[in-house]
């Protein structure tokens, strides 16, 4: 959603992309006249592809190493103009196989976003060291599946599961596959995935922390793609008072940019704008 991020954010002094990724936004934001963007992933590699990427726009383009929750106004130099998040995995992290996020190319059952980097627990410790019945509270609570303990038990039956394969082809036994529907592993990798990285715990502690950022006038933009996701923003946004939401409903991506790029399909796009709060 280029067109919708800029539309929010085109022309702004300073600019936050909490989620750099490979540089898509960072760079259409700049090229839109953002006069200076400090791009933050905790992705190393995605830093220094995003890095390559904006190397034209010189020192108007700071890349931040860490997590979203961990931007204050110390990293950013003082308060800023505008805010992005476009949360979930990108499309780099989804077709690497080596990075153990997508269940349609093999690889290690890692899904952590730094890596081996990350001194956290993969989707592989917890695929086989948690009991059935938390692995069944997981799949459910952050893939929303409610079919989660027909796939732990068979996920417990099948141990150990090492990599991203064997997981989708016990899920899919487990579940069976409807020809030409999704594919059955997709709400457990999505689980797996968020249960890994903290997403929605990040989520919930960095909103409130990226509106204090914002200097009056300021926007924070949020691009969701399921609904655990769009359901913490709306209610960060309805609940703050130091915000006026700029969206009632969220935007969806236009036909032709799912005809152009399928992933697209889910996002939800929720904008919001700093006011002055009385004292």
């Amino acid at each position: 959603m280029v067109t919708e991020v800029t539309e929010y954010l085109a022309g702004r002094g300073t600019v936050v992309d909490m989620t750099l990724g490979a540089g898509g936004h960072a760079e259409a934001l700049l090229d839109a006249g953002v006069g200076r963007l400090i791009g933050v992933d905790r992705d190393p590699t995605a830093l220094a592809m995003a890095g390559d990427r904006l190397a034209a726009h010189g020192a108007r383009f700071r890349p931040v190493r860490a997590r979203f929750s961990e931007v204050d106004e110390e990293v950013v130099g003082g308060p800023v103009d505008g805010v992005l998040f476009d949360l979930g995995v990108s499309s780099m992290q989804l077709d690497r196989g080596e990075r153990g996020f997508g269940y349609r190319t093999d690889g290690p059952l890692d899904m952590r976003m730094a890596g081996a980097a990350d001194d956290e627990p993969s989707a592989a410790d917890l695929v086989n060291d948690l009991p059935e019945d938390e692995l069944a509270d997981l799949i459910f609570e952050f893939g929303e599946e409610h079919r989660s303990r027909r796939i732990a038990r068979a996920i417990v039956r099948n141990r150990p599961i090492t990599t991203t394969d064997q997981l989708a082809r016990v899920v899919a036994g487990a579940l069976g596959r409807r020809p030409g529907g999704p594919h059955p592993a997709r709400r457990t990798f999505q689980a797996l995935r968020i249960a890994v990285n903290r997403e929605i715990e990040e989520l919930s502690a960095s909103l409130p922390q990226a509106v204090g950022l914002l200097a009056p006038g300021g926007r924070v933009v949020v691009i969701a793609y399921h609904s655990l996701e769009d359901r913490v923003v709306k209610y960060a946004f309805r609940e703050d008072e130091r915000v006026a939401v700029l969206t009632k409903k969220p935007r969806r991506p236009s036909e032709d940019e799912v005809a152009g790029n399928p992933r697209s399909r889910s996002a939800l796009l929720r904008a919001a704008e700093r006011v002055e709060v009385a004292a």
